[in-house]
């Protein structure tokens, strides 16, 4: 025997719909902390080239970081442990912590746009 046919409005067919149907979750993003940038030179002494290098991280990092970042100078003269633990093999060398992975930029830091783009701060042109 057939089933009789029962009218459903369009308005009660969206209700059974949205019943059956999980109530959406919205979602509020986080305030973000500001990020910082551990940086650590290695150099070695006072040598013209490493003292170039801090001076050129320095302005690089007052320029494009503002204030979110910190630098510590590491002179392997009177530390020379902490090359092997870094894997420093030419000097000076600058190597990043945070917030990315860690990377490893070699040299007096002169040539602003190649750092920029070691620190992921510029895209590749």
């Amino acid at each position: 025997m057939p089933t009789p046919k029962t009218k459903t409005s369009a308005r009660s067919r969206q209700s059974v719909v949205e019943s059956l149907t999980p109530p959406r979750v919205r979602r509020v993003a986080k305030p973000k902390k500001p990020e910082v940038w551990k940086l650590r030179l290695f150099v070695a002494g006072q040598t013209p080239k490493s003292l170039r290098a801090f001076a050129n991280l320095k302005a690089l990092c007052e320029k494009h970081l503002d204030g979110r970042y910190q630098i510590e100078v590491i002179d392997l003269l009177e530390n020379p442990h902490m090359a092997r633990g870094n894997q420093i093999v030419a000097l000076p060398a600058l190597v990043v912590n945070l917030p990315q992975q860690v990377r490893q930029i070699i040299g007096d830091l002169s040539n602003t746009e190649r750092v920029l783009v070691g620190l992921a701060l510029q895209e590749i042109a």
